[in-house]
């Protein structure tokens, strides 16, 4: 919209004035939410990741426990850009998640408590070199007789709330914090000129005012490693509460941001510790009983898997007069992803865990001793134990599912990615049975079912040498992402290559395909000369209507669009013009859909039409208040089967491309 120019002459001025409302612009459909077991980072927080290493910096490397980093590994390599994770764990207060700790103290008073920053047993592989630094060391000439301040050679370098030792030959130090600093006349005060304001504000006691005292600044030094890799320093660290090195300030928990998509842009992965304050008097200013060669280790750190229940991966519904306890007991595992609007699919592959032993590193190379037994040579190297989760049953697999799969419908604009059980993909002798059985169990729209699972290259094993089977939902969601990108939502998420991935769990031929196929099952299958690929686009539903997966992520994604853009109608004027506006805003979003392909007629009106007038809008809906807008959508399907033609003409040989009838 313009605006004409005031003049104080005479006239008639013309004022361009944009008849429409807001214009409707498509949504992304790409971003996944992932929930799922993960070796560290905050439980039941959901953090938005754009990269493979980012998803490493926050909840570590693949893990023999869990499916979840394969699942988001396997995203980003098939052409994913961002998702949402949400690590899930128990919640029991015996077995559940800990953390791994380590308590420092002056004397017999505990004062800090250093922990991994996020709970589970990655803690206990932690240590911890927090020593005492001092960047300052005075000589006083001269303190006040009262102790309230004292005179140095230069004030360069201290600051209001620093702590500094006070020490005098065979006399206990004395510990004190810079109330303020007077640099015209060098001197530090303890004791505010104004009076004291905090409870350490203290004359200097115990030592001889009139001699000469030594004064140090007193600040700490922590240096992380894990597994003997330093993988964090945190300089500066202080003890005093107003000091912006704070310790607990500096090194404080984990919080979650108000919003977690406007401010997505904040979330950085959180340092391997955190320090909490101990102390009930912050008065105590001693200094910290420390040895600065020791390497302190944390340990306690607990993954909370083995108590895993349905509950920890799907939550509850949060009830309006919940208070801030009860929100955070409930809204857990997915049940955390309903408040990130921007996820568009979502996948739970840890419903299905099964957990493998870990693999012991390989013992370092020896030379054998000719003079020694080679029975003497023979060791063992134990598995190290892990806090590994339980085996779902089928029941509990198909609750978790469920529960996705509601989400999806309730939320509507979301859409659930699938996978089958374990036996139903690796039993040969059992052939479909086991997944059609499964996919049974579900009749929506808003859910695929992909079949079998994938063999990769398991990262855990150092030769490079071992492969593990893993749900293909990862996969499958990079795959939806990456033709969501490149093309639209309208484009079918199948005949991609796939990465990160060499083998399906069973080799299905076209027979079994074609029985799958028609179930509502997307197979993913081995194409001669064209390698591993998706080769299905269909949802788990009865309904014709929505047996195609991009039809209905399109469709979920204009009616998600058009929410959004509609809000401005509410309270306008239900007249002709508001209905004449908002025919059209929704037309020319149509529009540009239909120039994008993503509809099946060839003209705008053979892909679609707005109603919005006094036909569905009669008098007495408009007395209620209501606002019909009417849209009919023609979607584009994807061609399933092509049939090559070929025949004899003549002395020629003519091939020739259609469409299955």
């Amino acid at each position: 919209m313009t605006t004409a120019l005031r003049s104080s002459t005479p006239g008639v001025y013309y004022q361009a004035v944009d008849a429409g409302g807001p214009a409707v612009t498509p949504l992304r459909t790409d971003i996944t939410g992932f929930a799922g077991l993960a070796e560290r980072g905050p439980i039941d927080l959901p953090v938005p990741i754009t990269s493979w290493r980012q998803f490493v910096s926050w909840f570590g490397d693949v893990i023999p426990a869990g499916f979840l980093a394969y699942a988001v590994r396997g995203f980003f390599d098939n052409g994913g850009v961002r998702a949402w994770v949400v690590r899930v764990a128990s919640q029991d207060p015996v077995a559940g998640a800990a953390s791994a700790t380590a308590d420092f103290g002056n004397g017999t008073t505990p004062v800090w408590r250093v922990a991994a920053s996020t709970p589970g047993a990655w803690g206990n592989r932690l240590t911890l070199n927090l020593r005492e630094i001092n960047r300052i060391q005075l000589t006083t000439t001269g303190t006040d007789p009262q102790g309230r301040w004292s005179r140095v050679p230069g004030v360069s370098g201290l600051a209001v709330h620093d702590e500094v030792r006070l020490t005098q030959p065979g006399t206990p130090p004395v510990w004190r914090v810079v109330a303020a600093v007077d640099p015209v006349n060098s001197q530090v005060w303890w004791v505010p000129p104004d009076g004291p304001r905090r409870g350490y504000d203290l004359p200097i006691s115990g030592l001889d005012r009139t001699a000469p005292m030594v004064l140090e600044s007193i600040e700490y030094r922590a240096v992380v490693s894990e597994s003997g890799r330093p993988v964090g320093l945190y300089d500066r660290l202080s003890l005093v509460p107003e000091n912006t090195g704070y310790g607990p300030l500096v090194l404080g928990a984990v919080r979650p941001p108000v919003d977690p998509v406007t401010r997505s842009a904040a979330w950085q992965p959180p340092a391997p510790i955190m320090i909490e304050e101990l102390r009930t008097d912050v008065t105590d200013l001693r200094g910290l009983d420390l040895d600065p060669t020791a390497e302190i280790p944390l340990t306690a750190g607990r993954s909370g898997l083995s108590t895993l229940s349905v509950d920890d991966f799907v939550g509850q519904p949060v009830a309006p007069d919940d208070g801030p306890v009860a929100v955070a007991l409930k809204r857990r595992g997915l049940r955390a992803l309903e408040d990130v609007a921007e996820v568009a699919l979502v996948a739970a592959p840890d419903a299905l865990v099964r957990p493998e032993p870990p693999r012991p590193a390989p013992p370092p190379p020896c030379v054998p001793d000719p003079c020694l037994d080679r029975a003497d040579l023979l060791t063992t190297y134990p598995a190290p134990d892990v806090d590994a989760p339980p085996l779902f049953t089928d029941e509990q697999v198909y609750a978790v599912q469920a529960a996705t799969v509601e989400q999806c419908e309730r939320l509507r604009y979301r859409f659930a990615l699938l996978d089958p059980p374990y036996p139903a993909a690796t039993d040969r002798a059992d052939g479909l049975r086991g997944v059609l059985d499964w996919r049974a169990r579900f009749d929506t729209g808003f859910a695929a079912l992909a079949h079998p699972w994938l063999s990769v290259l398991d990262p855990l094993d150092p030769t490079g040498a071992t492969t593990r089977l893993i749900p293909p939902s990862g996969h499958l969601a990079g795959v939806y992402a990456a033709g969501d990108l490149e093309t639209g939502v309208h484009r079918a998420p199948a005949n991609r290559l796939l990465q990160w991935a060499l083998s399906a769990s069973l080799e299905i031929d076209d027979t079994r395909h074609g029985v799958l196929n028609d179930a509502g099952v997307d197979v993913i299958r081995t194409v001669p000369g064209r390698g591993l690929r998706a080769m299905g686009a269909r949802t788990v539903s009865s309904d014709p209507d929505w047996q195609y997966v991009n039809v209905r992520r399109m469709m979920s994604m204009v009616e998600k669009a058009l929410d959004i853009a509609l809000q401005w109608v509410v309270f306008e004027p239900n007249d002709v013009l508001t209905r004449a506006r908002v025919t059209l805003s929704v037309t020319n979003f149509l529009l540009s859909l239909h120039e994008r392909g993503m509809f099946a007629g060839s003209t705008p009106d053979e892909s679609f039409y707005v109603s919005c007038d006094d036909t569905n809008n009669p008098a007495r809906e408009r007395d209620l208040g209501h606002l019909l807008v009417e849209i009919g959508i023609a979607p584009a399907v994807p061609f399933e089967f092509v049939v090559v033609r070929v025949g004899r003409v003549q002395d020629s040989l003519r091939v020739k491309e259609g469409a299955a009838p």
